[in-house]
């Protein structure tokens, strides 16, 4: 069992958790081509004594940390990753300011918003990214569906490389994927939202992030290296922005899970 030396980091003295979650509910839409969450009473008060649900869906709704076996056949399955894996030391990176619709953000991104921001990023670090898109998800103050999921910035394979070259632990980020929308089957799905990404770009998606060296791959490229990933971060995450903290992402421990919900935190000296 790991020992930390955490007072580096904190005054437990005057210690501030802040929730960094999304709310799991059947009201948020599922990603691309998934069904949706669910859940109905199986007991109740009034004829059982007692309340019980039920709940179906995909372990890709609300805040969740994907596995490697998400990935990978003969992946680590979430509930056989080490307790130790999931809490550490780590930057919450306000990156707001430098990205917008459809942006492809790379490490010189990251990196400029920390040297702005007067931030190290360390080896071993827990790196969650705001891109300040978590207000446009269906529990934000500024819902918009197809914002959130379909358009919100994302990296490219350089951004991929430099987190393995860092040797970053896992990362997080307020967006329904951490990979670029148009990484994914949406660029399949939604042939006008690609039209209207290239508008803005002046360039053709395939010589930007061409397939398959960029197709999902936050996913492809960096779970082989166990550098895994949360997704759909918000909740109070803007009240820590551009701190060094202990960051907890604590999935529930599913045996054989490829993924799981999780609650993911932020402790910081106030």
């Amino acid at each position: 069992m790991s020992v930390y030396k955490w007072d580096r980091v904190l005054d437990w003295s005057r210690v501030r958790v802040y929730d960094l979650s999304q709310p799991t509910s059947a009201k948020a839409p599922p990603f691309m081509w998934y069904p949706p969450f669910k859940w109905t009473w199986i007991k109740r008060l009034s004829e059982h004594g007692v309340n019980a649900m039920y709940i179906e869906g995909p372990l890709h709704t609300g805040t969740h940390f994907d596995g490697q076996l998400h990935f990978m056949t003969g992946g680590k399955d979430i509930g056989s990753i080490d307790i130790g894996y999931f809490i550490g030391e780590g930057v919450v990176l306000d990156i707001s300011k430098y990205v917008g619709d459809y942006d492809i953000y790379t490490d010189e991104t990251v990196e400029s918003a920390a040297r702005s921001a007067g931030l190290e990023i360390r080896r071993d670090d827990i790196l969650l990214l705001y891109t300040g898109y978590s207000r446009y998800a269906w529990c934000g103050p500024e819902p918009d569906e197809v914002r959130y999921i379909c358009k919100h910035p994302g990296p490219d394979v350089r951004f991929a490389r430099w987190c393995i070259e860092k040797g970053v632990r896992w990362l997080g980020v307020d967006a329904i994927s951490q990979d670029h929308p148009l990484n994914t089957v949406i660029r399949r799905a939604r042939p006008d939202l690609v039209a209207e990404a290239e508008k803005k770009w002046g360039r053709k998606v395939d010589e930007l992030m061409p397939w398959p060296e960029n197709y999902q791959v936050m996913h492809t490229l960096l779970f082989p290296k166990m550098i895994l990933h949360v997704e759909n971060l918000g909740g109070d995450m803007d009240k820590v922005l551009n701190r060094r903290c202990i960051i907890a992402g604590l999935p529930f421990r599913f045996d054989g899970g490829e993924s799981a919900y999780c609650r993911v935190i932020a402790i910081t000296s106030e």
